[in-house]
């Protein structure tokens, strides 16, 4: 099976739909749905239990939750989602690359050990040995930063792809198949990740990814129109964004809102623990920097868009992604 082939199919999917993208105009919003991730433990999480957004935002939120960023691009190209918290870079880059009007408000969290590829211990495959990979069957999450880390570990090692039975399949899934024996190795994050690493190694940590340029951070991401028309309430909700992860940082809340966010993540207090252990939540000043969202964001997606395109995933780039990155509503929330 070839790689691209479902990434495909999404990209044709995103560029037909990405038309009828919409959120409700003219006047005051009475509620929006906004996306986020199951076993992915974020602060926002404790605001959003806390009824924090409704309050300061003054608008009912439908919470949804999915399995990938591939399907919260359909989700807001639909209109179903007018946000999406801790999107992945990579998805972002297929949608917008088809065409689909999004924009990154903020860097929602950075986890390089959170992300990975894990081949299975029977294999006994180390870095020293990867080119053995030719021929194996994987479990990735199309489109995915998932994905993204697969594609650029491969082209370290040096190994061939197309020789690769590639399967789609979001990290629960693939962590199944995995435990079951049917992957020789999988891909994904966060509790899935957890659960295959039970069952075999990575190839590199996540400083040894860093190092080699494979960044993996998350964004908040949102239709360019309805952050255009409802900019002051975009603003609002990356504040409670924003408090939350320095009442996080601080250290000094991690009593109070652990537990809320665990159970909200739908994990124990420990696995929430460790893994917003492995998490980085940028602050304010840091995200609207050079080294975020004041140009280095910008050029990492160029970067991720061209090796997708190298692989045939997608069929092209775009020739900049400085309009796909909108930092006013974060610049004005750090003045509410």
């Amino acid at each position: 099976m070839k790689l691209s082939t479902k990434l495909k199919g999404a990209v044709a999917t995103a560029a037909l739909v990405c038309s009828a993208q919409a959120a409700a105009a003219g006047g005051h919003l009475e509620e929006i749905t906004v996306a986020y991730f199951l076993e992915w433990p974020m602060p926002f999480q404790y605001s959003k239990v806390q009824g924090t957004y409704e309050e300061a935002m003054g608008v009912k939120i439908n919470w949804v939750s999915f399995d990938t960023g591939t399907a919260m691009s359909a989700a807001m190209a639909s209109g179903d989602v007018q946000i999406a918290v801790s999107q992945g870079v990579p998805p972002f880059v297929v949608a917008t690359s088809a065409g689909q009007d999004l924009q990154v408000l903020d860097v929602a969290v950075s986890y390089a050990d959170n992300d990975n590829c894990v081949v299975a211990e029977a294999l006994e495959i180390d870095a020293s040995s990867a080119g053995e990979l030719a021929g194996k069957k994987v479990g990735v999450p199309i489109g995915t930063a998932a994905h993204y880390g697969f594609l650029k570990q491969m082209e370290h090692f040096g190994v061939d792809i197309g020789t690769m039975e590639i399967v789609d399949m979001a990290p629960p899934e693939g962590a199944a198949a995995f435990a079951q024996g049917n992957l020789d190795m999988v891909c994904g994050w966060g509790g899935s990740l957890r659960r295959m690493l039970e069952h075999g190694n990575v190839l590199l940590t996540g400083a040894e990814k860093t190092e080699l340029g494979i960044l993996v951070f998350d964004v908040t991401s949102a239709p360019t129109d309805f952050i255009a028309e409802e900019s002051e309430l975009v603003s609002k909700f990356l504040a409670v964004t924003a408090e939350a992860n320095e009442m996080w940082n601080s250290g000094a809340n991690t009593a109070e809102m652990l537990p809320v966010i665990a159970k909200d993540a739908g994990m124990d207090e420990e696995a929430t623990a460790q893994t917003m252990a492995t998490f980085v939540f940028p602050s304010v000043e840091d995200q609207l920097s050079a080294g975020w969202l004041g140009g280095n964001a910008q050029e990492f997606m160029k970067g991720v868009a061209g090796v997708f395109v190298n692989a045939g995933s997608i069929p092209s780039a775009r020739d900049s992604y400085e309009g796909a990155v909108n930092a006013g509503p974060l610049a004005d929330a750090s003045n509410m």
